[in-house]
């Protein structure tokens, strides 16, 4: 479902990213995890066509992705969030994304995306008048209203209550129950834990472990496996 081959990306002289490499598979929930300026981040924007890698290849549903790529109708995104128009309510910015697609509206799972995000009667609000956790929860509807095969998460918990970080959570479990893929990044590793099925760890851009989150945490909790995994990866870096 999602491929990554020896990618690099290069920001002029840094390297964000250095020949990394791994798959996603139908019915994983994948953590891509590391610290901050591992190149989470890069790595996802070259995923979805949002930047151009370096070197190497990215594909999805077996499909080569660049900006534009027909494969990304089927894949929902939140990364940064798109610039919502402030005079226009969320509802109205919700069709003016869908509009791009070019097919009719509404969308084939607006309801269930809309009841996740828990906006309700705040959809009639102008998206200008929007706090950072209501913004967040607007992004996180339009990327699931599509009914995405592949979800590629950054961070989608940011400005979520506990709440809907457990409906989140039961969400991503869901789907991946039903056969889709989830790439998740995020910060809150006891949350992690408890959606994924497996882990992508970099560290200064490359690859320092991946595989099912079981056989990486070793019967530790996520948050020492990873200092473990990261600081092992420095170590051998040095």
């Amino acid at each position: 479902m999602i491929r990554v081959e020896s990618l690099s990306k290069r920001y002029g002289r840094d390297i964000a990213v250095d020949r990394l490499s791994f798959t996603v598979e139908p019915g994983q929930v994948c953590a891509l995890l590391g610290p901050n300026g591992a190149g989470k981040t890069s790595t996802m924007r070259v995923l979805v066509g949002l930047s151009t890698p370096s070197a190497g290849r990215v594909g999805i549903l077996g499909e080569p992705v660049g900006l534009g790529a027909p494969v990304l109708r089927r894949v929902g995104v939140l990364i940064d969030g798109p610039a919502f128009v402030p005079h226009l309510s969320g509802l109205a910015n919700l069709r003016l994304l869908w509009s791009a697609t070019g097919r009719a509206w509404p969308p084939p799972a607006l309801d269930e995306a809309l009841a996740l995000a828990g906006l309700g009667a705040h959809l009639e609000r102008r998206t200008g008048r929007y706090s950072m956790g209501m913004r967040q929860r607007l992004t996180l509807a339009q990327a699931l209203m599509r009914d995405p095969d592949v979800l590629v998460l950054d961070e989608p918990a940011n400005g979520l209550d506990p709440a809907e970080v457990r409906a989140l959570r039961e969400h991503l479990v869901a789907r991946a129950g039903r056969g889709g893929t989830v790439l998740v990044s995020s910060h809150q590793l006891a949350e992690v834990q408890q959606v994924a099925t497996h882990a992508v760890v970099m560290d200064r851009g490359r690859l320092a472990a991946a595989g099912p989150l079981g056989d990486l945490l070793g019967g530790r909790s996520l948050e020492d496996a990873f200092l473990a995994i990261t600081e092992g990866s420095t170590d051998a870096a040095g």
